[in-house]
């Protein structure tokens, strides 16, 4: 007799395949290896588009196309018309949390009426400048602030809120130093 497994849908996310997915992973790690790639050119000025034609999972590739755009404000020389580089960095931090959050409440059965968060941080440019070498060209901390309504209990916010900062990817990629490999091309172009 075959067991009829029901499709649980909740905060728009489907905790059955949820389910299905971690155990699969859980019992064959390979198919949790992933691996994420960009390409940016330069589009005259401050301007750059991103191209994102693919990423891999469990060993398999899979096709994506589109462009993420990024600019930088009039006042850095920009034309303002996109997000620049900061935004784009407290963008994908946030939705790496939102993920987590959304994924966590659907699972506990806990259904959010809002989920918002709030990200903020201070950059010195005459870092970015080398106007100062003691001045950092980056930030000396983030802040944010997540507010969360929905179905669940305060603690069960509370445990989901520090289980989404030991999870989430990209808050580990902030909040830890994670080493960057640099190869630099000269005089060779490859589209």
């Amino acid at each position: 007799m075959s067991t009829i497994i029901e499709n649980v849908t909740v905060n728009g996310i489907n905790t059955t395949d949820l389910h299905r997915a971690a155990e699969a992973i859980a019992q064959d790690p390979a198919k949790g290896q992933t691996r994420w790639e960009v390409t940016s050119h330069w589009c005259g000025g401050t301007r750059s588009d991103t191209r994102v034609t693919r990423y891999t999972i469990g060993g398999k590739q899979i096709a994506k196309d589109f462009t993420i755009k990024i600019d930088e404000p009039l006042e850095l020389c920009g034309t303002n018309q996109y997000g620049n580089p900061q935004e784009h960095l407290f963008a994908a931090l946030n939705a790496c949390m939102i993920v987590g959050y959304s994924a966590l409440c659907a699972v506990e059965g806990i259904e959010l009426e809002e989920l918002r968060i709030e990200t903020h941080g201070d950059i010195d440019l005459r870092g970015f400048l080398g106007l100062d070498s003691t001045v950092k060209p980056g930030y000396d901390e983030i802040h944010y602030a997540v507010y969360v309504k929905g179905s669940g209990t305060p603690e069960q916010f509370e445990k989901i809120h520090r289980t989404v900062m030991a999870t989430s990817p990209n808050y580990f990629n902030l909040s830890n130093a994670i080493p960057l490999r640099s190869r630099l091309v000269v005089g060779t172009v490859n589209h």
